[in-house]
């Protein structure tokens, strides 16, 4: 077999092999490896003459074997035990995200009144956190390309930890701002959890668990504000921002028995690792290894920008930078949005009263009981949107449950525009919520699954990075121009929504039932 070289390009498909003498073709398969117990062999395109066919044949015992992707071990094998374990760990990094996320929607009118911030200050504050994310999201991308995905996601919750633990203990603004900032750096590592888990899901069964996933986020988000309804009448904002840290540090606890992507592992040559990886798998859901040959690409330059924009990638790349700006734009813009209008008790009261306002020492009115109660269930809006497209994104495929979002956001914040009283904002933003929430994880699914694995962690490093232009700009929206003009900050919300409900519609692959590509060969062919 080591005499067997390797081509520039190869293809495989599944295929069964008793004993074959002659030529023998691969299709579909790009530049990739076999693997089967101790055995190594590169697997070709193009054809094998007829004495290294014989040679192959005589080498193994006459019974059938078979080529295996790392889908089709996974696929038998199936979700079990495993996956139940690595849900729950990968689940607490990300409530521990969507924490750290939320709790600005709430630190933010705080210290507006504590330490009297004019509105710039305070959106500020919100926006020092996405410049950290969105500086460091490629970078944690091209570290989890380069060093695995287990490295880039534990480094980063470690280090949210460590700042998150400091920023409780700011004595001043200019203090606080560094120290978010730095929380959000390592915020743009998280994704890579899902890049993680995404990789050790059967292929029916990928769509269905990463938008279960996103429960998790939902418990984050209406964890905080319960912590924040118990916390800041009493302890203050400084508890709240210790205990929001729980999460994370309950995962680094449990991070030792976090496996590394035997898909990682197999691209990087490292198949004991990975055939280990999967034999552990198999052992704890109780199944067996299927018998064949593991193939896999094999490629020493990973995670590099210019494969996302080559041509049979530049169209899905370029559209889905827009729809995370987008996404991220409208559901950040939303959450920030309720706090501003709940502070000023009605949609009008939102402009009107901030035209008043000095410059300096502002007026300003602390979130009450029930407003927290208010938020609180504007934010379990979240759980029923993402049970909704849990039931149809297989069903109507990931393409078109985005655009279903986006369109129906837009229309649940139109009725914004009027004076309604504070039942109906909460109504209209409850819906806009759970649209945009479903509308967020669905994204999730879809772009592990439309690169393949040397380019994934950077595709979404990138595209959260993107994402965090729009949280970005967005406090400058809710909190500073929304004491301007409410229809003006309306407009941007709704007119970016559709434009990306329109931009969903024309991402050229669709994912529902395809297996996750190894390499950009595979998507070639």
């Amino acid at each position: 077999m080591n005499s067997w070289t390797r081509p520039d390009k190869v293809t495989y498909r599944r295929w069964r092999n008793p004993d074959f003498m002659g030529e023998v073709n691969f299709v579909d398969q790009s530049d990739e490896y076999q693997y089967t117990g101790n055995d190594i062999c590169p697997a070709g395109s193009g054809r094998l003459d007829s004495q290294e066919g014989y040679s192959a044949s005589k080498s193994r015992s006459d019974k059938t074997e078979e080529t295996l992707r790392v889908d089709d071990v996974l696929d038998t094998i199936g979700f079990g035990k495993f996956q139940w374990k690595l849900s729950l760990l990968t689940g607490l990094a990300w409530i521990g995200d969507a924490m750290e996320m939320m709790i600005l929607s709430i630190l933010g009118p705080q210290l507006h009144c504590e330490w009297r911030l004019p509105s710039y200050q305070v959106a500020l504050i919100t926006s020092v956190v996405f410049i950290g994310t969105g500086i460091t999201s490629p970078v944690w991308g091209k570290i989890s390309d380069k060093y695995g995905r287990r490295v880039g996601l534990i480094t980063s919750i470690c280090w949210i930890l460590f700042y998150g633990l400091l920023s409780a203990f700011a004595p001043v603004y200019g203090w606080l701002l560094v120290l978010r900032g730095l929380v959000g750096a390592g915020i743009g590592g998280c994704p890579q959890g899902m890049t993680l888990y995404s990789e050790f899901l059967p292929m029916k069964m990928r769509g269905t668990c990463i938008m279960m996933m996103s429960i998790f986020w939902s418990v984050g988000a209406i964890f905080v504000v319960f912590l924040a309804l118990w916390t800041m009448p009493t302890l203050g904002w400084r508890w709240l921002l210790i205990f929001s840290i729980i999460p994370l540090a309950i995962f680094i606890c449990f991070c030792k028995w976090l496996p590394e992507s035997p898909r990682f592992d197999l691209l990087t040559g490292n198949t004991e690792k990975a055939m280990a990886t999967l034999q552990l798998i198999a052992k704890e859901n109780g199944k067996t290894m299927p018998e064949g040959k593991v193939i896999t690409h094999k490629q020493k330059e990973r995670g590099q920008i210019k494969d996302l924009l080559s041509p049979q990638y530049r169209r899905t790349t370029l559209l889905l930078w827009f729809i995370w700006f987008s996404i991220a734009f409208n559901y950040y813009g939303l959450v920030l949005l309720t706090t501003e209008l709940y502070q000023s008790g009605d949609p009008c009261g939102a402009t009107q009263g901030a035209k008043t306002e000095p410059s300096c020492n502002l007026e300003c009115n602390y979130l009450t009981s029930d407003d927290y109660k208010d938020l609180l269930w504007t934010t379990l809006a979240e759980v029923p949107g993402v049970l909704v497209f849990l039931l149809i994104i297989d069903r109507v495929g990931r393409r078109k449950s985005i655009a279903a979002c986006f369109f129906m956001f837009s229309l649940f914040i139109l009725p914004l525009y009027a004076c309604i009283g504070r039942v109906a904002v909460i109504i209209f933003i409850f819906t806009a919520r759970a649209f945009i929430t479903g509308g967020f994880q669905v994204v999730c699914v879809y772009t592990p699954e439309v690169f393949p694995t040397e380019t994934r962690a950077l595709a979404i490093g990138i595209c959260s990075a993107i994402s965090r232009v729009g949280s970005l700009l967005t406090p400058f929206i809710a909190q500073v121009i929304l004491r301007k003009s409410l229809s003006l900050t309306l407009f941007l919300y709704c007119g970016c929504s559709l434009l990306a409900g329109v931009a969903s519609l024309f991402l050229p692959i669709e994912t529902s039932g395809r297996s996750l590509q190894e390499s950009s060969l595979n998507q070639k062919a």
